[in-house]
């Protein structure tokens, strides 16, 4: 039976061509342009790896190629130029033996969940219902931000919360399997059985420092239900899905079985679908949005109108500036910025159990794009596919990175074998095979990694690098993970 599914998994790796869903730019045809479909192709044919080995021949893989390298099952794409929605196409199979990926099937999208629950926050901010600076004790009512040592007599506010510097603990969510009892958000916010996350409390000051946190998010779902006395999907679904025509998402936890039959399967790291399908996030603000990336790109393209003044059907253009003015981390109102002072970018990944997202959109070009997949390290092949955009649409971000490799001693690359802990539910297991060392982290693929110095090293597959630390007698004591400009330190096992 394991060895019929492998069979069934490979075609539907190479048999992954859906029909594409054309959107606003070719209205009334499902003719596709030339230079639509040299695109489409080009990004099909050759996405470019994340990084480049100076002096190597430059390399691309086909989509499909990696979708079988990452045992991905599908993925989903939504494209915008030039401020439209051009195109939108699904790729591979909701589940292995099961129908094809649509632009309409359905996706968890993880922390993409949370600018656009926060796009509803600053719209009951644009009403007068809330406020961006004041103590958010003071409209809380179901549950307050308990007193804490690490922060004696602060206020936690909702600028705070929604740029990642109010100071809360838990940085995301795993959410409940199915048959497993699924906690109030009080119990979240508290961590109280059945609750699977430690309290959401303060341990900084507010407005000290950058620290992501979906306790944060959490906090703010409850200041959102408190402050419009209605259930969160339903508010989302009134002030900003609705108004913004996403009507293919929904806040509901879990998934209404009216829909479960348009929604993706989530699968581990090696074509296993998760158990019992997608978990339950009672977090919704943080992580429990479903849709798709063409609703997504509807999100996109309300935040570059209303920015411009044209379509502000949730936000005013004063509001939608404020949530892209980047502060501590590079962080708006919900969003992280990116790019050039003259071509800023908005972003935001996502990863649920299965589910791993992104979404970009260019504040002033009119272009963007979301990628969506249903497996566990999907991630790596959204960020590639969205290099892969990036080069068909000569956008001016998401190129490889050049580096620089040396040659290494045996002896040397023997000291980084071992075991590395950065966190209590994540490790880097580096391993030297036939004088390549290789680095697998917990629940992922294994990687080879490549000498820039004598200790430090960075993967082809992704743009990130790892340094060794060693004493004086040689022996490695820690490591340290750099990606996406933050450093996390891991201590030998």
């Amino acid at each position: 039976m394991a060895h019929r599914a492998k069979i069934v998994a490979a075609c539907a790796f190479l048999c992954i061509a859906n029909g594409p869903l054309f959107g606003q730019a070719i209205p009334g045809t499902t003719h596709v342009p030339t230079d639509l479909g040299r695109r489409i192709n080009e990004i099909e044919s050759c996405l470019p790896d994340p990084v480049i080995v100076k002096g190597e021949p430059p390399s691309c893989h086909t989509l499909a190629e990696r979708m079988q390298e990452l045992h991905v099952p599908g993925i989903s794409v939504a494209v915008i130029h030039h401020g439209a929605l051009e195109w939108a196409k699904g790729f591979g199979v909701e589940r292995i033996g099961g129908e094809p990926i649509t632009p309409e099937t359905l996706f968890q999208a993880g922390s993409i969940s949370k600018p656009i629950s926060a796009m509803a926050a600053l719209h009951l901010v644009q009403q007068g219902k809330l406020s961006l600076d004041s103590d958010v004790n003071s409209v809380l009512t179901t549950w307050k931000v308990p007193a804490s040592p690490a922060a004696p007599g602060a206020a936690a506010t909702l600028r705070e919360l929604l740029t990642h510097t109010a100071g809360f603990t838990v940085h995301g969510f795993p959410g409940y399997a199915a048959n497993t009892p699924v906690p109030t958000l009080v119990q979240v916010l508290n961590g109280e059985k059945p609750a699977n996350n430690e309290p959401i409390r303060l341990e900084s000051v507010p407005g000290s420092q950058w620290k992501y946190s979906g306790g944060g998010y959490t906090v703010m779902q409850q200041l959102l239900l408190d402050a419009s006395k209605r259930p969160f999907a339903e508010l989302l679904r009134d002030t900003v899905l609705i108004p913004i025509g996403m009507i293919h998402s929904t806040y509901e936890q879990p998934l209404p079985a009216s829909l479960k039959a348009e929604a993706a399967t989530p699968y581990g790291v090696n074509d296993e679908p998760i158990p019992g399908g997608a978990h339950t996030y009672p977090e919704k603000a943080a992580a429990g949005l479903w849709t798709t990336p063409s609703d997504l790109a509807r999100y996109v393209l309300e935040v570059q109108q209303s920015l411009q003044g044209k379509a502000n059907h949730v936000l005013n253009p004063d509001l939608t500036k404020q949530m892209l003015t980047p502060g501590k981390g590079h962080w708006g109102l919900g969003l992280e910025i990116g790019g050039s002072p003259t071509e800023p970018y908005f972003s935001h990944g996502g990863v649920d159990e299965g589910f791993e997202s992104l979404l970009v959109g260019y504040e002033h070009n009119g272009e963007g794009a979301v990628v969506m997949t249903n497996a566990k390290g999907g991630g790596r092949l959204a960020s590639q596919v969205m290099m892969g955009i990036a080069a068909a649409y000569a956008w001016p971000d998401f190129q490889p990175v050049v580096r620089t490799a040396i040659e290494l001693d045996r002896s040397v690359l023997a000291r980084y074998v071992g075991t590395y802990q950065l966190a209590p539910d994540f490790s880097l297991v580096f391993t030297l095979e036939d004088g390549q060392l290789m680095a697998q982290a917990t629940n992922q693929h294994k990687f080879p990694v490549f000498p820039e110095s004598e200790t430090r090293f960075f993967w082809k597959v992704v743009n990130a690098e790892i340094e060794f630390f060693p004493d004086s007698a040689g022996h490695v004591k820690y490591v340290v993970f750099h990606q996406n400009g933050q450093d996390d330190r891991g201590v030998k096992k």
